[in-house]
Formats: structure tokens, sequence, C-alpha cells
């Protein structure tokens, strides 16, 4: 974490790197060994298409990293959006405390109790709220807590939030309705993420189906007229040819990807 403290000389790519650093160990032991088996079967399956010839998967090794990282970033970006409508009910969940008269310090305690019945103890937000109300037993300031649940988990919202929170600490103003006035204000920000999530999800499922169409056709053609596709099998000509319309395949995905991901 001692780069997110170096301020601008680290740059954007640094808190990239830390953003992808806080997220990846969420994600567990057994979704990464299904990503990697998920990507050893498209290599296999590739390799076995293209060029019938299960070996042709040694040299695609580029292709099963490029996979499995695309799918750890996938499940990366989920686990992420999940935390965000944790975040959400947690904020709202301190925003109703501070409603029913709690002080900002109880509230919180309040709101760890309440999704304690929502979500495992295994889930993110949990565990942070767990975090924060251990250390508010311990007399730690709120701010500095708050700050360093900004530092974990490397998200806009909850930095967002640490900053107008420590904003109205220093300013002495009316603390819990400018808190209240936040929460409302990333609850429809979150909010709008989902709508576009959700815009996007028949995209998506088009997309994955577009994308299993090349496969699809040369599985038919292999199987239906063998004796045509096997001047594309076995001679350097044909391992050409195929491996140009796997280059232009893999371009086209990687553009489709690019196309799909939207950042609010």
């Amino acid at each position: 974490m001692e780069r997110s403290r170096t301020g601008g000389s680290s740059g954007r790519r640094g808190v990239t790197r830390d953003r992808k650093d806080c997220w990846q160990q969420d994600v567990t032991k057994k979704e990464y060994m299904w990503y990697a088996a998920k990507a050893a079967g498209l290599t296999m399956i590739t390799a076995w298409l293209y060029y019938r010839s299960l070996l042709m998967a040694i040299p695609l090794v580029p292709l099963l990293i490029w996979h499995l990282r695309m799918m750890e970033a996938e499940g990366i970006k989920k686990k992420e959006t999940e935390f965000q409508m944790q975040f959400k009910e947690a904020i709202q969940a301190v925003s109703s405390a501070l409603n029913t008269g709690y002080s900002v310090e109880n509230a919180f305690k309040e709101a760890q109790k309440e999704l304690r019945l929502i979500y495992p103890e295994g889930a993110r937000i949990s565990k942070e709220l767990l975090i924060i109300t251990r250390q508010l037993q311990i007399h730690v300031p709120l701010e500095q807590i708050l700050e360093e649940f900004g530092e974990r988990t490397q998200t806009e919202d909850v930095q967002n939030f640490v900053t107008v929170f420590a904003a109205a600490k220093r300013s002495g103003g009316n603390m819990i309705a400018i808190i209240q006035d936040t929460v409302r204000q990333i609850g429809d920000k979150i909010d709008v993420k989902r709508e576009i999530d959700t815009i996007l999800a028949s995209k998506r499922y088009e997309f994955r189906v577009m994308s299993a169409v090349p496969y699809a056709i040369i599985g038919y053609m292999s199987l239906s007229f063998p004796e045509f596709m096997d001047c594309l099998y076995g001679n350097i000509l044909g391992i050409g040819v195929m491996t140009v319309c796997l280059a232009i395949y893999m371009g086209a995905y990687y553009l489709g990807v690019r196309m799909i991901r939207i950042e609010v």
C-alpha cells in the first residue's frame, strides 16, 4: 500500500496496479482453478479445431495465459461490482442509524450488526465492517479508520465518502446532513452503474454467442465435410492459413471485449 500513499508521483498506472491487487485477494483458490481449467480447455479445443493436434496447445500457451488473465480480470471486476452494492447497503444502514439518533461511530457499529445478518463472514463488506468496529473499540479515530478503509479497497465510491467525511469533520458543519446527502449521491451513482450493467447484459450474451460461432463452424465443417477440410491440416500452407484465421479471430475478440467494457 505504500505506492498508494505516494500521491501523484506514482501516476495513474500505479493506482491501477494497486487496485487490482486489492481485489485479487478476493478471488478464491477454487475460482482461480476454475479459470485455469476453462482457459486450458479453450486452448485444447483451439489446438484441435485449428490444427487438429493437441500438441499444438504447447505453442498456444500464450493464448492460455491470455485467456486466464481475461477471466481473472472479469472475476476481479465482478468482486468489485458486488462490493459496490454491499457498500451502498452499508452506508444506507449508517444513514438510517444516524436518523435514529446514533453517533457516527455507533452508526457504523449498528451497520455492522445489520449487515452481518445479510452477508456471510467471508463477504468483503463483512470483513471491512468488522475491522472498522474493532478499531473503534480501541478508540482509533474514525477519520483514520475510514482513510485506511479507502486505501484497502481502492474504490472511488469509498474514497469519495471518506473525502466528504473528513471535510465535514474539519469544517464542523452538519455532519449528519452532509453524510446523508453523500449517501444519496453515491447510492444514485451505484444504481446508474447497475442499470448500465443490466442494459449491457444482453449485449454481452450476444458477444459470447458470436465468439462461439467460428468454433462451431469449423467443428461442423470438420464433421460434415472432412475431405474438404483435410487440405488445411498437416501441411505448412494449411497451418499458415489457420494461424492467420486464428490471429484475425483473436483480434476481433479483443476489440469486442473492449467495446462492451464500459467504465462509469
